[in-house]
Formats: C-alpha cells, structure tokens, sequence
C-alpha cells in the first residue's frame, strides 16, 4: 500500500476528496501482466522443465460483470524430454465466468486450452489439451474440478484408447499467516482415463512474501506418481519427473 503525504497548504482540500472518490464508478473491466522466474516448472506436482528453471509470463482481462479471459505462457521441456519431439513453449488461453452464491462463497466456471506449437516426432500424438473446470471458494479455501475434452496430454489408454474424460481434483489452502505472508496448502489428484499406471496423487506446501517490488515463493511438492524405469512418469533422460522437489520463484504483477 502506498502512502501519500501531502504539504500542509493543500490539507483542508482533501477533505472533500474521500467522498468524490468513494462515489467514483468501478471501472468496466482491467487489464493486467505477470511475469516470473522459477527454479523448476512444476505442474500438479511433475515437473515440466526436467528440474531446470523457467520463465514465464501473461495477461488477463477480466470485465466487472464476472467474466475473464487470459493468455500465459512458460518455457518447457517435457515433451523434447521424452523424445516426442521440439516443443520448447508452452502456451495457455482461457475464459470464464466468476461469481457468488452468497456472502463469502464464489464459484468460477470456464475452458482452459494448453497448446504446445513446435515439431512432432513421427507417430507422436498430439500433447495439446483442453479442459472444462468448475471451481468453488470460502474465504482462503477453494476447491477445482477439471475435465479434459479429448486426449489427456497425449496419452493413450491401454490398447490405445482415447483418454478424454481424464480429471484432476484440486484442493488448496492459501491462508494469511502474518502481515505479507501467506502459506500455501495442496492436495490435488490426477486421474487418466483408460490409464491407471498413469494416475497419481500430488500433494504441496510453500509460502510466499510480498517484498513490495514482486511476490517471492518457496514450495516443496511430492507425488506417488511412477517414476522409476520402464514407468510413465520416467524421461528419457532417467529422471523421475514427480519425485520430491523444491522450488523458489520471483513473480510480479504488471
């Protein structure tokens, strides 16, 4: 919060100024950026960067009637990891609705599409995903069920069945615990349809800072994802991509 001191001559003019502003109508909508550093990638508890760092960035749109659309972005490379090919970019567009039920409980509805642009390997199914989700909050509680419409990530299914229907439950926990401070709570679970080795738990605690000039965050995530030899969650270069990891990021809001 920024405090503004003025020179005593011009004093008595502020008083009339709270009741102009308090009067004064919300805007219609608000644009706004973010950018961030992060020592490791970390998506519902697998890393997306081999536990290499990442840039990333974005902007949203959100209009005073609810609605909200955005574009974010992050270097990756899961995908190149693996041998399905050059995807060194991931690229996130989405829009919803957000409202409230009653006094103190929200609800966010929309479509998130992930998009992967670069080059396929031969006989590699396409990564790009969308999903329909569903959300509700308390206060610092909140609640998010996801829906792929189609392939999960490029998974196939045992016998080479289609994985749409694929799901991820999220539960977070984001309370304040000092002036600046806020702890960061996560249980989330990853179901792919027609692919139960592919399925897994994740779980995370961090806490993030405001330093006034951006946020700073440090977080510890685990999974029971399989990740040893010959599993799914095994890369290329003999990683295991969900094993217990810890990440620090610088983020900023434009």
């Amino acid at each position: 919060m920024r405090t503004t001191v003025l020179a005593t001559l011009v004093t008595s003019a502020l008083f009339a100024i709270p009741t102009l502003a308090a009067d004064a109508p919300a805007p219609e909508y608000t644009f706004s950026g973010n950018v961030a550093v992060t020592s490791d990638y970390v998506f519902r508890g697998i890393t997306q960067t081999n536990h290499h760092a990442a840039i990333q960035g974005g902007l949203d749109y959100a209009h005073q009637s609810g609605f909200y659309a955005g574009l974010w972005g992050s270097s990756i490379s899961w995908l190149a990891d693996q041998g399905s090919g050059s995807y060194p970019t991931e690229v996130d567009v989405y829009g919803g609705y957000k409202g409230s039920i009653v006094d103190g409980v929200g609800y966010d509805v929309g479509v998130l599409s992930y998009y992967y642009p670069g080059t396929r390997n031969p006989g590699v199914s396409s990564p790009n995903t969308t999903e329909l989700y569903a959300g509700l909050s308390y206060q610092w509680a909140s609640f998010k069920y996801s829906r792929s419409t189609g392939n999960l990530f490029g998974w196939a299914g045992s016998n080479g069945a289609n994985t749409h229907g694929s799901s991820y439950y999220d539960l977070t926990l984001a309370p304040t615990i000092a002036e600046d401070w806020t702890l960061q709570a996560h249980l989330g679970r990853q179901t792919v349809a027609h692919r139960k080795s592919a399925s897994y738990t994740d779980w995370r605690l961090g806490v993030s800072k405001d330093v006034g000039f951006g946020t700073l965050s440090l977080s510890y995530t685990d999974t029971n994802a399989e990740g040893d030899v010959g599993q799914d969650y095994r890369n290329a270069f003999g990683k295991d991509m969900g094993k217990q990891q810890v990440a620090v990021t610088f983020s900023k809001t434009l």
